[in-house]
């Protein structure tokens, strides 16, 4: 599930298609996010006393499932930008993710066969 707040924003349902859209894909990788609740923020941050351009930060924070806790925060002048360096990010961080989990269980494979032939050995 896929929640976008506005923030200091106008809502725009261009913007809120391009998020589906790049959300789309990153859940079309990694299955798991289907289980998931996505809450993405899309900010304006403009200072009204100083001149000066506009700063837009997206922020992708994945709240369940297997890769709870998972949070990518990007900002550029241009709100497109901004969404796309985070789905970069995001998509570097679960394949990093993924690795992560690989590794672990390969180690843990590797310890019970030491611990196995060690008790072979024994005997």
């Amino acid at each position: 599930m896929i929640h976008i707040k506005f923030k200091n924003l106008e809502k725009s349902q261009m913007a809120r298609e391009v998020v589906q859209e790049r959300v789309a894909a990153l859940v079309e990788k990694f299955p798991d996010l289907e289980r998931s609740r996505i809450q993405i923020t899309l900010e304006m941050q403009n200072s009204p006393t100083q001149a000066g351009p506009d700063l837009f930060r997206v922020k992708l924070y994945v709240v369940r499932g297997k890769y709870d806790g998972i949070v990518v925060d990007k900002a550029n002048s241009n709100l497109y930008v901004a969404l796309a360096e985070v789905v970069d990010l995001m998509l570097e961080k679960l394949n990093r993710f993924g690795d992560r989990l690989r590794v672990k269980n390969r180690t843990k494979a590797r310890k019970i066969e030491q611990e196995v032939g060690d008790s072979n050995r024994e005997l």
